[in-house]
C-alpha cells in the first residue's frame, strides 16, 4: 500500500506486515521495559511475569499453562503493561501545582499516560483550578461523608475495571450492596456483556467452556472479530500448536489481520531466522455486521450437506441436549443464499469452504472478542455462533466449544465475584446468609444507564476502581456533562488519564499500588488472586517496591471507606484490610467452585473452576438444554455515499491506554487520526489516498442528524466495500450513547454509518 500524498504531520505509511512477533516483538518488549523500568529491574520483572510466584500480567486475560510456565511466559504486550506500571517517572504534588486541569485537558491520552505513576492522592474543590495534595484520612472521610449525606444509597454508583484482583472485587461488591445498592457497572458491559447474555440464554453459562488443551486438540478453530496478534499475542502460541497438530484455522474479520497470518515464535529458532508458522487457512473477509449473515450460511450449509445424506450433523446431540432445533432448521433453510450473500459480503464459495472446513471436523472452536460484541446484533452474533458449534455437538467434549477472550486481566474474575448491576438471587441470598444483612434486591445501572443517570441528576457520587470511565465511553460530551453533574467523583488509578480531568463538582484521585508491586498489610505481605479467560483462578504475587509509601491497596481503601461510611456494621472491614485471607474465607463461603479456597492456593498456586457445560454437558438454561434460537438478518441502512465504520484498536494500545502513535501491523506510524478505507470506495467518493477528511456520522433516531470528528487521514487497506475502520478512542464522539446492543446494552462501537467530507 503506498500513498501519493500525506495529510498529517509525521504520519508514515507503510505496507501491512504479513507475519507478527518475531525478534521485533522482543526488541519491542525489552526496549519498553529498559526505557521504563530500566534493564535490571525490568529484565528481573519479566522473569515473573505469569508465573506461579510471580505476578499475573495486568494486560489482558489469555490463560496460563497449568503446571509448569515456560521460563519466558510474556509477550509484548504484557512487557509494555509492566513497563507502563513499573515506570520511574512519577506525578506528585509539583505536577498538579504546574499543569492546571485546564492545560491538562489540552494534552493526549498517551502525553497523560506517559508522565508516570500517581503517588499521592490529590484533590480538586469546586471551583479550583489545580488539584491539591490530600491526606488520606482527609480523602477516606471526604468521600464517607458524601455517601453518608445521599437521601438514597442508589444515588452513588460504583465502577469497576477488569484489574481489580478477585479479592478486591468481592469486597467492593460486599461494601457496595451493604451500603445499599446494586449500582456495579463494570468493563464488561462496554466489552463483553453481550457474550454473557448471549451464552446465559443458550447453554446457561455465561463463560467460555474450553482450555488450553481443548485448543490444542481442536480440529477446527474459527476466530471471529479478534486480532490476537495485537490484543492477545501469547494465544498465537496457542494456535500454532494446534495448527502443528493438525487443526484448519478459520479467521473472520472485515480486516485481514497480521496475526492471524503467520507467526514467528520468539521463543523458537524458526520464529527467530526462519519463516514461522502460516496459521490461518481460510480468510472470510467479512463485511461490518456480516456476521449474522454469515453464520447463517455457516449453518445452512452443514444442515443441506446433512440432509442430503452426508451425515454432517450429531444427531444424537440435538436431541438429547438441544432445544428449539426444528424451528431453527425452518428458519435457516428458508433463508436465501442470495440474502446471505449479499448481507455478509462473503461469496458462496468462501462459505463452502468454510463449511468443508466444519463438518471435516469432529472437535471445533469457536473463538471471538470485540468484533462481535459491540454491534447492535451482538448477541444474535453469540447465539448463532453457540448454535453453529450445538449442529455437530461441539459442546461438553474435549477439543471442543467456545471461547470468548476476555481484553482485561480480571475482567471474569471480578463478574464472578459479583461485581453486576444485575445480581441473581442465589449470590444475593449467600451473601445474605454469610454477612447477615438485608441485601438491595432491585437491579442496578449498568455503565449507559449509570451515564443517562448522570445526566438526569439521579447519581450524586461516582466512585471508580480503576479504569478510564469518561475515555472508554461513547458520546464524551453527554459523558463529560453528565459527569460535571455529580457532588464527587472518585478515581482509585495507578496513571493519569481523561477521567482526572472530567469530574463532576469536586474530585478525588486515589492513587494504588499496581499488580508488579509488593502489597505489605499488618499481617505481612500479601497474595491476590485473578481469574482468566478459560476459569483458572491463579495467585498473583506483586514483586518490587511501591513507587510511593503513600500508596494503598485497593482493598485496603475499600475496607477503610467501608469502616468509615457504614457505622453499623458488624463486618470485620479492618481485619479483611489487614490480612487478604479472611476475604478469601467469605469468597469460599459464598462464590460456587471456591470452597477451601485459602487452602487450594497455597498448595497448588492455582485451580480451575467447575463449568457445568465443560464438565458434564449440563446447561442451566430456561428449558435445561442448550438453546436453538431463531434470528433474522437485520441490515444496517447506509445510505447512498456513506460507510459503515468500526472503531479498532492500535498494536502500541491496552484499551485506553496509548504507549505510541504507531500501529506496527498495520503499518501506521506516527499518527493515530487515521481511517482505513478500500482504495475503490476512496475513488468512488472523490478522494485520494492521503486526503484529510472530517468524519460524520449519522443516526436517524436523533435530532441531531450528524457527529463529526475532524481532521483525520484516507489510509486504503484491504477491507471490504462499503466498510472502514479507525482508532478507538479517537473516534468515540460518533457515537451517541443511545446507540447499543440489544439485550446486552453494550456500546455499538462496531457500527456506525458515516459520511466523508473535505476537512474545514
Amino acid at each position: 500500500m503506498t500513498t501519493n500524498k500525506i495529510a498529517i504531520k509525521n504520519l508514515q505509511v507503510t505496507p501491512q506486515k504479513q507475519w507478527a512477533a518475531g525478534i521485533p516483538a522482543v526488541v519491542s518488549a525489552y526496549k519498553n521495559v529498559g526505557g521504563k523500568v530500566g534493564p535490571i529491574k525490568g529484565t528481573r520483572l519479566l522473569t515473573h511475569l505469569n508465573q506461579i510466584e510471580g505476578f499475573d500480567c495486568p494486560g489482558c486475560a489469555w490463560p496460563d499453562p497449568l503446571g509448569k510456565r515456560a521460563t519466558f511466559e510474556f509477550c509484548e504486550n504484557g512487557a509494555k503493561a509492566i513497563a507502563d506500571e513499573a515506570t520511574k517517572d512519577i506525578v506528585d504534588a509539583s505536577f498538579f501545582a504546574k499543569y492546571s486541569v485546564a492545560e491538562l485537558k489540552q494534552k493526549s491520552d498517551r502525553w497523560l499516560n506517559a508522565q508516570g505513576r500517581l503517588v499521592e492522592p490529590m484533590f480538586l474543590a469546586e471551583g479550583a483550578t489545580h488539584y491539591k495534595p490530600i491526606s488520606w484520612d482527609m480523602a477516606l472521610g471526604l468521600t464517607a461523608t458524601h455517601l453518608s449525606k445521599l437521601d438514597s444509597p442508589n444515588e452513588a454508583a460504583f465502577y469497576t475495571s477488569g484489574r481489580a484482583s478477585n479479592e478486591a472485587a468481592f469486597l467492593y461488591q460486599l461494601f457496595v450492596r451493604q451500603f445499599g445498592t446494586n449500582n456495579l457497572p463494570d468493563c464488561s458491559n462496554m466489552c463483553h456483556e453481550s457474550s454473557g447474555v448471549g451464552l446465559g440464554e443458550t447453554i446457561g453459562v455465561g463463560k467460555g467452556t474450553v482450555s488450553l488443551k481443548d485448543l490444542e486438540h481442536a480440529e477446527a478453530i474459527f476466530v471471529f472479530g479478534q486480532n490476537p496478534g495485537s490484543n492477545h499475542p501469547r494465544m498465537l502460541g496457542a494456535l500454532q500448536d494446534a495448527k502443528r497438530n493438525g487443526a484448519k484455522i478459520v479467521s473472520i474479520n472485515p480486516l485481514d489481520e497480521t496475526g492471524l497470518k503467520r507467526f514467528k515464535n520468539p521463543q523458537e529458532v524458526g520464529g527467530v531466522i526462519g519463516t514461522g508458522t502460516e496459521l490461518r487457512d481460510l480468510h472470510l473477509p467479512v463485511k461490518i455486521n456480516g456476521d449474522v449473515a454469515l453464520l447463517k450460511g455457516l449453518c445452512k450449509a452443514l444442515i443441506e450437506r446433512d440432509d442430503s445424506g452426508l451425515d454432517i450433523l450429531d444427531k444424537e446431540f440435538i436431541a438429547e441436549y438441544c432445544h428449539g432445533y426444528d424451528a431453527f432448521k425452518e428458519d435457516i433453510l428458508a433463508t436465501s443464499w442470495d440474502d446471505i450473500i449479499k448481507h455478509s459480503g462473503v461469496t458462496l464459495a468462501q462459505i463452502n469452504e468454510a463449511a468443508d472446513i466444519a463438518a471435516s471436523s469432529k472437535k471445533t472452536i469457536c473463538c471471538w472478542a470485540m468484533g462481535v460484541t459491540q454491534h447492535k446484533n451482538a448477541v444474535a452474533n453469540i447465539q448463532l455462533m453457540t448454535n453453529f458449534l450445538m449442529l455437530q455437538g461441539n459442546l461438553g467434549k474435549p477439543g471442543a466449544g467456545v471461547c470468548p477472550v476476555r481484553g482485561h486481566s480480571n475482567v471474569q474474575g471480578d463478574r464472578t465475584m459479583g461485581i453486576w448491576e444485575k445480581p441473581s438471587d442465589a449470590l444475593l441470598d449467600a451473601l445474605q446468609h454469610t454477612y447477615q444483612f438485608e441485601v438491595p434486591r432491585e437491579f442496578g445501572y449498568d455503565a449507559v444507564e449509570t451515564v443517562t443517570a448522570m445526566a438526569e441528576n439521579k447519581l450524586k457520587v461516582f466512585f471508580a476502581l480503576g479504569g478510564n470511565f469518561y475515555r472508554a465511553m461513547p458520546d464524551h460530551l453527554l459523558t463529560k456533562d453528565a459527569l460535571a453533574n455529580c457532588e464527587l467523583t472518585v478515581q482509585l488509578s495507578t496513571k493519569l488519564n481523561q477521567s482526572h480531568l472530567y469530574t463532576g463538582k469536586n474530585a478525588l484521585i486515589m492513587p494504588v499500588l499496581g499488580r508488579t508491586e509488593i502489597d505489605t498489610q499488618a499481617s505481612g505481605v500479601q497474595t491476590v488472586t485473578v481469574e482468566n479467560s478459560m476459569g483458572v483462578v491463579q495467585t498473583s504475587h506483586g514483586k518490587i517496591p511501591p513507587a510511593s509509601n503513600l500508596l494503598k491497596s485497593e482493598i485496603a481503601i475499600i475496607a477503610e471507606l467501608a469502616d468509615l461510611t457504614l457505622d453499623a456494621s458488624h463486618i470485620n472491614w479492618l481485619g479483611m484490610r489487614d490480612d487478604y485471607s479472611l476475604i478469601r474465607d467469605g469468597i469460599a463461603k459464598v462464590i460456587p467452585g471456591f470452597e477451601d479456597f485459602n487452602r487450594r492456593i497455597d498448595e497448588l498456586g492455582e485451580f480451575v473452576l467447575p463449568n457445568a457445560v465443560r464438565d458434564a454437558r449440563k446447561f442451566s438454561t430456561n428449558t435445561q438444554k442448550a438453546n436453538f434460537i431463531v434470528h433474522q438478518i437485520e441490515p444496517i441502512a447506509v445510505p447512498e455515499n456513506c460507510l459503515l465504520m468500526m472503531t479498532i484498536r492500535s498494536h502500541d494500545q491496552f484499551n485506553t491506554t496509548v504507549y505510541t502513535n504507531n500501529d506496527r501491523y498495520r503499518g501506521i506510524h506516527g499518527s493515530r487520526k487515521v481511517l482505513f478505507l478500500n482504495q475503490e470506495d476512496i475513488a468512488a467518493l472523490g478522494f485520494e489516498v492521503g486526503d484529510s477528511v472530517d468524519i460524520h456520522s449519522h443516526w436517524p433516531s436523533e435530532d441531531i442528524k450528524t457527529r463529526t470528528v475532524k481532521g483525520f487521514t484516507l489510509v486504503a487497506f484491504d477491507i471490504p466495500q462499503g466498510s472502514s475502520a479507525a482508532y478507538y478512542p479517537e473516534t468515540n464522539d460518533l457515537i451517541p450513547l443511545s446507540s447499543v446492543a440489544e439485550k446486552s446494552n453494550t456500546p455499538a462501537y462496531k457500527s456506525v454509518v458515516i459520511s466523508l467530507a473535505t476537512a474545514s
